[in-house]
This record gives structure tokens, sequence and C-alpha cells, in this order.
């Protein structure tokens, strides 16, 4: 089985990342939270800290384009080809509203003539390989048979399926009937995505398609980083090996020197997953949610870390 990360908005950053790839079992393949093509000039400061290869050594690290203008994508991959990457992930997935107005990620699929007129394009003129990450359809499970019919038409590198119409947004559960008509169907790889929290989440998954050769991980991985390694039988949850993770996390956001007011705030981002693995905490996570101070925050954060 392979294993990749998801990429989460604001929390899969590549602090996020090195700290993972290092402190638990190693990811086949890391995705960055969506580039937003810019046509009249290069990448930010921010943007280019995320993809440097120094900045990643050591991973598998894709890249992910959230666009629905060819023009825009064919020269976000041509950027990015100065850095060395030959691989890219086409965003067809995100279902928040601000972005699925403009008709961008999952709100894209509502478009299929559009989007099949941007498919041509970008897998026609593209130099480097083009995974997309998407959801079965905008407003009902009926869509994905001309969805992926269309997909088949292509092709993708990897085709990730999160098995949730974009209204779902992360509520229902994941469409597992979608899942195998794709798996029947797709003339494309396939990578499944949605819901895997637990080692029983992942063996009913494997159990349902037992062809599928990769999984994504993302809301599960954050709030469990020992996840794939329970998954391969490897799972030896030490209080140490979090605690230090978490302190590489908190440590390498202080060196980037943009203040610890946004440290504390990634941080909380972060708990708003993880604080699920401490039963008996409330009170510490409490404290955390609230704290203003680092002072605080670490009197905080190592009192939760002495329940494990």
């Amino acid at each position: 089985m392979r294993y990749y990360l998801a990429p989460l908005e604001g929390i899969t950053t590549r602090v996020y990342r090195n700290a993972y790839h290092r402190h638990y079992m190693p990811m086949d393949k890391y995705f960055t939270p969506f580039l937003v093509p810019h046509l009249k000039k290069g990448f930010s400061t921010k943007e280019i800290n995320e993809i440097l290869p120094e900045h990643n050594e050591g991973l598998y690290l894709v890249p992910q384009i959230l666009s629905n203008d060819a023009e825009g994508f064919l020269f976000t991959v041509k950027k990015l080809q100065r850095f060395g990457y030959r691989e890219v992930n086409l965003n067809l997935g995100c279902p928040s509203k601000t972005v699925v107005s403009k008709y961008r990620g999952s709100g894209f699929l509502a478009r299929p003539e559009e989007l099949e007129r941007f498919l041509d394009r970008i897998y026609s003129e593209a130099e480097a390989e083009i995974s997309i990450k998407t959801r079965i359809g905008k407003d009902s499970p009926e869509e994905f048979e001309r969805i992926l019919k269309l997909y088949n038409k292509y092709p993708v590198k990897e085709l990730i399926i999160h098995p949730r119409v974009q209204r779902d947004f992360y509520k229902n559960a994941p469409n597992l009937s979608a899942f195998a008509e794709a798996v029947k169907e797709s003339k494309n790889p396939l990578c499944y995505n949605g819901d895997i929290f637990s080692v029983s989440d992942y063996r009913r998954i494997r159990e349902a398609f037992p062809e599928l050769q990769t999984v994504m991980l993302g809301r599960g991985i954050i709030g469990d980083p020992w996840l794939v390694e329970a998954i391969e039988g490897r799972d030896i949850r030490e209080a140490g090996r979090l605690k230090a993770f978490h302190d590489q996390i908190l440590e390498d956001y202080r060196a980037l020197d943009f203040g610890d007011k946004n440290v504390l705030f990634k941080m909380k981002e972060i708990w708003c997953y993880l604080g699920k693995m401490f039963a008996g905490g409330e009170k510490q996570l409490k404290r955390i949610k609230k704290a203003e101070r680092m002072k605080d925050y670490r009197d905080a954060a190592d009192s939760l870390f002495a329940l494990l």
C-alpha cells in the first residue's frame, strides 16, 4: 500500500511535512496546499519557501494547483519546472464556498463542457505529469458517471477520489458506490481519500476494494500521526515521540520569525485535530485554545502531554 498526505490549507505546510517525515513513518507522497496561478507575476515569497526543494529534502512533493484557467495552469507548471518539479496535481475537490463561487475546485465540476476544454489543453500542452484530486460532483452523485468518462479521455497520472459531492463538505458518509464505479470503469490509476480515521476505517475500505493500492490521508493523520504505522502493524505510541514532533513544529514555526501570535494560531489549528487523542484532556485543551502568550501555551501543552 502507498500512503499520501492530503493537502490541508494552513496545516500541511513545509514545517508540518518535515516534522512528520522525521518523526513518523514517511509518506510516499506529500501534496502542497493549493497554489493559485498569477499570470503577471512569479510566486510569492511564502509560496517559494513552500516549494523550494531544499525546504523539502527527502520528501516526494507534488505541488497542487487550483485553477479553471488553462493559461494560468500552464504558466504555473512552467514556473514549477524551474524548481525541478515534473508532477503537479489539479485541485477539483475543494468544497470551500469562496472557491466554488468562482467555479474552481469542486465548483468546476458543475461546468463539464468548460472542464473538458480545460483538460484538453493542459493535457496536450503541459510538459509535466498531471494527477487530479476530485470529488464525485457538485450537487449529486449522479454527476459522477459523466465526470469519470471525461477523466478517462486523458492520461491522468493518478485520480485521487474523495467520494463526496461539494454540498456534502465533510458531512455524510463517503459514497463507496461511486468509488466502486470508478474501480470498475476508470482507465487511470486510483487513490482513495476520505474518512480514514482508524485502522478499522482503513480495513473497511481495503476489504471493499482489495485491488486498491493507494490511499490519501488528511484529517485522520493530523489527528493521529501514528495512523499509518498502526495500519502497518507497527503501532508503538511513545508519548515522547509525539512531544518531540510537536516541539519541532513549534520551534520551526518560531524560527520563521513571524511572531508568537501567528505561531500560536498555527499550533491551535493542529490541536483542533490532535486534541481528540487526549481523553480527559478537555481542561488542558481549553487552556491551549485560550493561550495568548507562548509561556501559557507551553505550560498547557506540557500538562496535556503528561496525560499520555
